[in-house]
């Protein structure tokens, strides 16, 4: 059993910092990406910033430069500093991450946290 438990989030104004970070517990073999996704109101899930073994880490083109991924491997937890936050940032947060476990064999499956909402406003 693979769970991926996030903290954070919350009320913060423009211009204002935020942390995000989320834990991956359970027996697995071996995490293969770490991600953050997000869906404001009325759009799409859109990807905020992705970790892969062997790949640069990737952010999504809204939130270059201002948001930073960054990774724990011995502690299973990665982290999302948001930095100058505006208000077009508002969504629900969600942490991913693509994992190796055994059931009858080594399988690679998509885990999902139940997401974080962050709403920025003054």
């Amino acid at each position: 059993q693979v769970r991926l438990v996030e903290s954070g989030g919350g009320l913060v104004q423009p211009g204002g910092s935020l942390p995000l970070s989320c834990t991956a517990s359970g027996n697995m073999y071996e995490i293969k990406k770490m991600a953050w996704f997000r869906q404001a109101p009325g759009k799409e899930r859109e990807l905020v910033a992705s970790d892969m073994y062997g790949s640069p880490t990737k952010y999504g083109d809204d939130v270059k430069g201002r948001f930073t991924l960054s990774v724990d491997k011995d502690k299973r937890t990665w982290f999302l500093q948001m930095g100058d936050l505006k208000p077009e940032d508002t969504a629900v947060y969600y942490c991913n991450a693509l994992i190796s476990v055994w059931v009858v064999g080594l399988e690679l499956d998509d885990y999902w946290g139940q997401g974080t909402q962050v709403i920025v406003s003054s």
